[in-house]
């Protein structure tokens, strides 16, 4: 029997040791889509205890302890902080098989040096050693990301932002770069109530009157160009349940749009909305492409189905779904629009619904154009949300590896609000090393150190940096 999450954790074979003892384990960590605080990063927030660092904001974590039956108050509601910690730690043994028990313990050991299992009688020790370290000056928020051997991270930033947070990490040099990443998701739904004020802020942000759709783009650009003067060089786009995609219309878009406005979104139909979105995919698209920016795409969700609960709490607290949609024949006639009129830069895919893997592989396939620089114009990002635990990467990398070029994948990413999440990247490294090691001695692979040594070097952070132009000097 194994040790419980000892140094060999999750590595099956001796060559899986090897390939991360030796040569994944020390690489540093290139962060490429996360939801960290800029304000708290520059900030160097402190935290006075375990909760209010791991339980504050953390949906996947609230939505364990619901899974449990905890009560609303343990988790979001006015409970101390001990008490939501001690209710955490109480249904830590029920969450055998998901990836929650596994992250936690190795933010426990790798943050807080502590090795014990997490569990109500353990709770008030593992409350006081966390006390504890947390006083230490090196568990601030850009000492916690130091010391999780992160060199860049790309902040989720909304076109309106006026990126003063970044600007500061800028002029101060904290070591670790942190770089904004473009987010226009909330002018792409105009058919939601809220829209007139916030395209209101973005104008104000800008210094445009938005009041058609010429303004908007010309907002956008100025946006654009704000961001790219801070060292933006990505843009992601969360297109929520499905893709859909109709030939752009710039005249009906803009009457669409002046709609949306005018009834702050309340009388926009389904089809006036994948209108509206196609020209503004079309807009952004070529300005994506002109900047060397990669653009991310992800889908597969639906959003706050339980329509209570997004009235007391809001959005992205733990209740969104895996949607069942089939996407990618709506994907394919994007993409090629896209392409007829030089607005592909490149993209990275991901569905938040598992069954949609091959279906995205052989799509990004059909999509690649040879440029003799080694990179794939359209590739699959990482097992995403609900799919970043051991069964759903192993399903995404063997998927990605038979229909598409394992070599050239761009390996993890955090998604997170937490600055305790990065052994996610050690989770992912150690499964990714486990796959390959297996292939190696079951003779599907030479074993041959120097290829294998490049090949996890790259998928954990070459690939990543080249692929988005990052400079690391």
């Amino acid at each position: 029997m194994k040790k419980f999450m000892d140094s060999d954790f999750l590595l099956s074979t001796e060559t899986a040791k090897i390939l991360y003892h030796n040569y994944a384990e020390k690489l540093p960590i290139i962060d490429y889509h996360c939801h960290l605080s800029p304000k708290e990063i520059a900030e160097d927030k402190r935290y006075t205890n375990i909760t209010e660092v791991w339980l504050y904001g953390d949906h996947y974590k609230w939505r364990a302890m619901r899974s449990c039956g905890v009560d609303e108050r343990y988790i979001t509601g006015n409970a101390s902080d001990y008490d939501r910690f001690k209710a955490f730690c109480s249904i830590m043994p029920k969450l055998i098989g998901n990836p929650i028990y596994h992250w936690s313990h190795l933010e426990l050991q790798r943050y807080f040096d502590c090795d014990l299992e997490i569990c109500e009688a353990n709770c008030d020790e593992i409350w006081a050693i966390a006390a504890a370290k947390l006083a230490e000056p090196d568990m601030s928020a850009q000492s916690l990301i130091r010391k999780s051997g992160v060199v860049l991270l790309c902040t989720t930033d909304d076109p309106a932002d006026n990126l003063e947070y970044h600007k500061q990490l800028a002029e101060n040099g904290f070591g670790t770069k942190v770089l904004p990443a473009f987010r226009p998701d909330k002018g792409m739904n105009i058919e939601r109530k809220g829209i007139t004020e916030y395209i209101k802020l973005l104008g104000e942000s800008t210094g445009v009157e938005i009041t058609d759709l010429a303004c908007l783009e010309q907002a956008y650009e100025i946006s654009l160009d704000r961001f790219s003067a801070l060292g933006c060089l990505t843009a992601d786009h969360g297109m929520d349940n499905t893709v859909d995609f109709v030939k752009p219309d710039p005249y009906h878009a803009n009457e669409i749009f002046k709609k949306a406005l005018a009834s702050d979104g309340a009388d926009i139909t389904a089809d006036e909305l994948v209108l509206y979105r196609s020209q503004m995919m079309r807009f952004f698209g070529m300005q994506y492409k002109k900047r060397g920016w990669v653009m991310q795409l992800h889908y597969g969700v639906m959003r706050n189905p339980n329509r209570e609960m997004f009235e007391k709490l809001g959005p992205d607290t733990g209740y969104d779904i895996i949607h069942g949609a089939i996407s990618a024949a709506s994907f394919a006639k994007m993409l090629d629009y896209l392409k007829d009129n030089d607005a592909l830069p490149r993209t990275i895919i991901y569905s938040i619904n598992p069954i949609e893997n091959a279906a995205i592989g052989t799509l990004c396939g059909a999509f690649c154009v040879g440029d003799g620089k080694g990179k794939p114009t359209v590739t699959q990002g990482s097992a995403w949300w609900f799919n970043d635990n051991f069964d759903g990467m192993v399903a995404q990398m063997k998927s990605y590896a038979n229909l598409s070029a394992f070599g050239n994948f761009l390996g993890m990413l955090t998604d997170s609000r937490s600055f305790l999440s990065y052994p996610r990247h050690e989770y992912f490294r150690r499964i990714l090393c486990r796959i390959v090691g297996e292939w190696v001695e079951e003779g599907m692979y030479p074993e041959n150190y120097e290829s294998l040594a490049q090949l996890v070097a790259d998928i954990c952070y070459n690939n990543t940096k080249d692929y988005f132009g990052f400079c690391m000097d």
